[in-house]
């Protein structure tokens, strides 16, 4: 039995993707469950992990129910205190921790305003004073961060740890909504679109296909403003490369081309998720 999250849509739940990436991003063994947020009110859909009400929530092995991000940061970082969750400089785990307990509880006008749609990067957006205020201290936090604690690497505190994994959504709000920002912010927003692990939770939303008009907004949009994929697509005939799926090891049975070469999956999704993004997978990457 494995440790199992609990998850909302790829494309739009942002709180679904803070719990995956400390998971994912950690080298966790876990299983997915997906709910759908069409499918009813959350609550209801989690019935045998009571008391957790929504998503992330994460059901260990061993039977706990955490279903709070920040409180599933804290009980990994217990569990499994070589992943490398928070700084080990003490001053630095004080100043991550508080960084994220802030974003856990604070920018109401960014979260209302400009809602995560990983399909969406609008342009010509008229942000609030409100948003701007938020996205303008975000932007002191980032900054300090990176100055007291940055090092030569591209994340809050250096090295990549669950900080990063709250902010990645704030990231993600700020690209798609061409919010202004300073270099040291914009930085920092590049690296989390190119991060391999956000690239695969965004194709696993487009191969999804999930379209929720509530989160849409009436500006004009543009393309997206991460790493351009490489180019692929779903074909219906051909000859494999290879014979097994490179995520499950079962024979193949879908087909997708890239760059004259034809490679086969187990499934529908595993196919249509490479396809949004070859490269950002790293079993599929092997055989390229």
């Amino acid at each position: 039995m494995s440790d199992r999250l609990f998850l909302g849509d790829y494309t739009y739940s942002s709180w679904s993707m803070r719990g995956w990436l400390l998971m994912e991003r950690f080298d966790l063994p876990f299983v997915i469950t997906r709910i759908s947020f069409d499918d009813g009110a959350v609550a209801e859909q989690l019935p045998q992990i009571a008391p957790g009400r929504t998503v992330p929530c994460l059901q260990t092995e061993d039977g706990a129910v955490i279903w709070d991000s920040l409180a599933i940061a804290e009980e990994l970082a217990t569990r499994h205190p070589l992943a490398g969750h928070w700084p080990s400089d003490p001053a630095a785990r004080a100043m991550a921790r508080s960084i994220c307990a802030e974003m856990h509880a604070s920018f109401g006008a960014l979260r209302a305003e400009c809602p995560m749609n990983l399909q969406a990067a609008y342009r010509d957006v008229r942000p609030s004073e409100a948003v701007l205020a938020d996205v303008a201290r975000i932007e002191t936090l980032w900054a300090l961060a990176r100055k007291r604690h940055g090092g030569d690497g591209p994340w809050l505190f250096g090295k990549y740890g669950a900080v990063d994994a709250f902010y990645a959504p704030v990231a993600a709000r700020i690209a798609g909504h061409a919010l202004p920002v300073g270099d040291t912010a914009r930085a920092y927003v590049a690296a989390h679109l190119a991060d391999p692990a956000f690239r695969r939770w965004r194709a696993m939303g487009i191969a999804r296909g999930e379209h929720l008009a509530r989160y849409e907004r009436p500006w004009a949009k543009g393309v997206w403003p991460g790493p351009a994929p490489l180019p692929a697509r779903a074909i219906e005939s051909g000859t494999s490369e290879n014979d097994l799926c490179p995520y499950s090891g079962a024979p193949v049975t879908h087909l997708l081309e890239t760059e004259g070469r034809v490679f086969g999956f187990c499934n529908a999704f595993c196919r249509d998720k490479t396809v949004a993004d070859p490269a950002a997978w790293p079993a599929f990457a092997a055989l390229l």
